[in-house]
């Protein structure tokens, strides 16, 4: 808790955002950190109230009342000491978490909750800024060698605490960079690719190794998923050489709209067009011709993929951007009805105010084209009762449209790495593999274990990083029998 009477005396201080159209200009993050008075005022906030829901709110039951008393103190490096006993990367949970934690906030009750991700975020940024994030190399090695296959939050945070615990740790990813969704999911406005670059350091000082540009499996993945492999590796040699490997690859198999006119250019997956402009601001030449410049762009699907093609768009100086949501628009509702729980609530998000024309309980019937090229897209608006979607009779329209980024969420990992492994699946196509008790996280085959998105379904970042330190900790007691890893 922060000071007894903190939640009476001060109000909820957001951290303050560039304006749209100067942030429109740059891909930089444009939300600067919180100043430390102001940290410690939201760190006052927090009450004594007695049940901290926000950390069972929290997928890795974060600390949260302890470091936001001493912000509220001004103990910044204990601050930074008790995040990180929970929490491999605050720096990524502080800038792209959507904060289920204040949710639970009891506060919401009545009043507006403690600013905990932004407490977060001015803990972790100064803990670098004053050089406490330090490597924490094991003290013996064990022997063991445990490859990762993924460099996702997941995958990271996986090789991270088996690492610090003794073994010898290969990081396998396909793309030519590390950082799986954080590196080419998430665009640079939110999350600046520095943030994974020191961590990669960090990581590489206490000893876990990444290679670059490898696929593991036997068929490579196709169209929608990023692939930039120069070579593979088979699942059995993985197995020969070590001693157990964890799936951390995600889910990236993307949800298709396989409807007439699929197949005209100009109508592609997110996953295809995000990932080209982080490489073009991370300076790489030869970047695919895919932009937004000057074209009607509609994007279908309204979630935070769809609000990343929302932003980068923008950015594109585009003639205009339409964001489609086959779902009813969700109530705007003030205080949280299912407290603590995540509410289900109309969300803008910082992309949704740079501009974009926003519907709810739309249907594509049709790509329109012209010369192989999409020009339209035919829709009709739905009825929803008791759950059941129906279409409203006369309702179609027709929308321009000359590009059109399908971001209708993923449906499971890539289905040829999982037939490689020979790995049992659930009946949602991911990795079958349970959280609780003996024999947690590992698969039906031996030595492979399964964490994050490949086990769980398309999720949030903080989930994986959850996934990834369970799955290390459930490793290393296979491995050695017992595990001082925190679970």
């Amino acid at each position: 808790m922060g000071k007894v009477t903190g939640f009476l005396e001060h109000r909820r201080v957001d951290e303050p955002h560039e304006k749209p159209e100067a942030r429109k200009q740059h891909y930089r993050e444009f939300i600067p950190v919180l100043p430390d008075h102001a940290a410690q005022i939201q760190g006052a906030r927090c009450m004594d109230c007695g049940i901290p829901f926000c950390m069972s709110g929290c997928p890795v039951n974060n600390i949260i009342p302890d470091w936001n008393d001493l912000v509220y103190r001004q103990d910044w490096e204990a601050a930074i000491a008790t995040l990180h006993s929970t929490n491999n990367f605050p720096e990524f949970t502080g800038r792209v978490c959507p904060a289920p934690c204040e949710e639970a906030c009891v506060l919401p009750i009545n009043d507006d909750a403690v600013g905990i991700k932004s407490i977060e975020h001015a803990i972790i940024d100064k803990a670098w800024e004053r050089g406490w994030v330090k490597p924490q190399p094991a003290a013996h090695k064990t022997g063991k060698k445990v490859a990762i296959v993924g460099s996702g939050p997941g995958g990271l945070a996986s090789a991270q605490q088996l690492a610090r615990a003794g073994h010898d740790v290969v990081v396998f990813e396909k793309n030519d960079r590390i950082g799986g969704l954080l590196r080419y999911g998430i665009p640079d406005f939110k999350l600046e690719k520095t943030l994974i670059d020191r961590r990669m350091e960090q990581m590489a000082a206490e000893g876990v190794s990444f290679r670059t540009g490898v696929y593991v499996g036997n068929q490579r993945p196709g169209k929608g998923v990023p692939d930039w492999a120069t070579g593979t590796i088979a699942p059995k040699k993985l197995l020969a050489e070590f001693d157990a490997v964890v799936l951390a690859g995600g889910a990236e198999q993307p949800r298709d709209l396989p409807i007439p006119g699929r197949e005209l250019d100009g109508v592609n997956f997110a996953m295809e067009f995000l990932p080209l402009q982080n490489k073009r601001v991370a300076g790489d030449a030869g970047v695919p011709d895919l932009w937004a410049t000057g074209k009607h762009v509609v994007i279908i699907g309204g979630g935070d993929t769809g609000s990343d093609c929302v932003g980068t768009s923008n950015r594109h100086e585009a003639s205009s951007v339409t964001q489609f949501e086959l779902l009813p628009m969700p109530p705007d509702v003030e205080r949280n009805p299912v407290w603590p729980y995540w509410p289900t609530r109309l969300r803008t998000s910082s992309s949704h105010e740079e501009g974009v024309s926003r519907d709810w309980s739309v249907a594509t019937k049709e790509f329109v084209g012209e010369g192989g090229k999409v020009k339209a897209l035919k829709v009709v608006r739905l009825e929803w009762k008791d759950g059941r979607m129906s279409e409203v009779a006369n309702s179609e329209f027709t929308l321009p449209a000359d590009l059109v980024l399908l971001a209708m969420g993923f449906v499971s990992p890539v289905p040829s790495v999982l037939a490689a492994f020979g790995v049992e699946k659930d009946a949602r196509g991911n990795v079958k593999a349970v959280t609780e008790g003996n024999g947690c996280y590992s698969t039906s085959m031996p030595k492979v274990f399964a964490a994050g998105d490949m086990r769980r379904g398309q999720s949030l970042v903080v989930w994986a990083i959850r996934e990834g330190r369970q799955c290390a900790r459930a490793v290393d007691e296979f491995l050695m029998g017992s595990s001082e890893l925190p679970r």
